[in-house]
């Protein structure tokens, strides 16, 4: 071979060998090189840039070069394109595989259920059993002021408006992003009642009477009955002396039973010490506690207690409220066996 075809050779063959190598050496990198770690999650938090995503990604080993994974996403077009949320990533998958997770992939969710009449402590607690958020966390952003203003809520905390309702979490979301969520929900589910219909009472006012009713009873034919009570009582300046609104007041150290000195304790939830309404909601009404509270039904009762059954019995005077007390609470004969689980028995009256 003349000197001249090996000088060639090795101009032309030498990048090409070169290039071969680069190029095995690439697509070893991108498809056969792979995460051999346990298969687990990794989040994508709101609002996080690219190179942020890039560096935690090897810095958790579901990939070996930092480079190469942002040059590839760069040629796929994708470098914007990751989604917030919680991504399952297996054992084995390469590096192609783990940007198609994290850009093309359903992110992993948690599914819970807020039940009418639970409060947002109650929420906090089953958020944080769900792993989706600390309790603590949850309950600072719910007493937050200033955030609850800006979702419109004319209060100093959002209970009454995390709406009842079942939700799906990705781990680890920010308290304020699920509160926000919770809250449009409840603007979304209550914008076709008038809250401008009811007479006297604000739409703050409605939620918080709804949340009261909602805590009352189980039963929903007896919503309507008790709001009609209730509203009885604020207008002829009778405080409403509820249990559940002053169980609300101290509720972060209530340990299940109500005593006398705590309804003699003076907060602004407590109804046997304030005049009307509790400064607020104590809990998180469903629609038809709200829909009862709007339309409540017209009565001149004036009290109501516990048949032990989950009904009530419901009186005009004094005289027969204290009767009716004596009847259902004081007498053994009528606690005995009796539960509010037997209301489905009474679902027809």
């Amino acid at each position: 071979m003349s000197t001249k075809k090996t000088i060639l050779l090795l101009f032309v063959g030498a990048p090409l060998f070169a290039l071969c190598l680069i190029s095995l050496q690439v697509y070893y990198q991108i498809e056969l090189k792979s995460y051999t770690g346990e298969t687990k999650y990794f989040t994508v938090n709101p609002g996080e840039g690219f190179s942020r995503i890039n560096y935690r990604l090897k810095q958790e080993n579901f990939i070996s070069n930092t480079t190469l994974f942002h040059k590839y996403a760069k040629i796929n077009g994708v470098v914007n394109k990751f989604k917030a949320g919680s991504y399952e990533i297996k054992t084995g998958s390469n590096l192609r595989e783990v940007m198609n997770t994290l850009v093309y992939g359903a992110p992993y969710t948690t599914q819970i259920t807020v039940a009418e009449g639970k409060n947002l402590f109650e929420i906090a607690t089953i958020l944080e059993k769900k792993e989706i958020v600390t309790a603590e966390k949850f309950i600072d952003a719910a007493k937050d002021e200033m955030f609850t203003m800006s979702l419109g809520i004319p209060s100093s905390r959002v209970e009454g408006y995390l709406y009842p309702e079942t939700y799906r979490f990705r781990p680890n979301t920010p308290a304020k992003e699920i509160i926000t969520l919770m809250v449009q929900t409840f603007k979304d589910k209550t914008k076709e009642l008038n809250f401008a219909d009811a007479k006297n009472l604000s739409a703050h006012e409605i939620i918080t009477l709804a949340s009261i009713v909602e805590k009352e009873t189980g039963a929903s034919f007896e919503r309507a009955t008790i709001a009609g009570v209730f509203l009885n009582r604020l207008e002829k300046g009778m405080r409403l002396q509820s249990d559940p609104t002053t169980i609300y007041g101290f509720y972060e150290q209530y340990k299940g039973n109500l005593k006398q000195k705590d309804l003699q304790t003076k907060t602004p939830y407590n109804t046997y010490k304030v005049s009307g309404l509790p400064v607020g909601p104590i809990s998180n009404p469903g629609i038809e506690s709200m829909k009862a509270t709007l339309s409540p039904e017209t009565h001149d009762y004036l009290y109501f207690v516990s048949q032990n059954d989950g009904t009530h019995l419901f009186t005009k005077s004094y005289k027969d409220h204290i009767s009716a007390v004596q009847k259902f609470q004081v007498s053994r004969e009528y606690r005995k066996n009796r539960s509010w689980r037997d209301l489905g028995k009474n679902v027809a009256r």
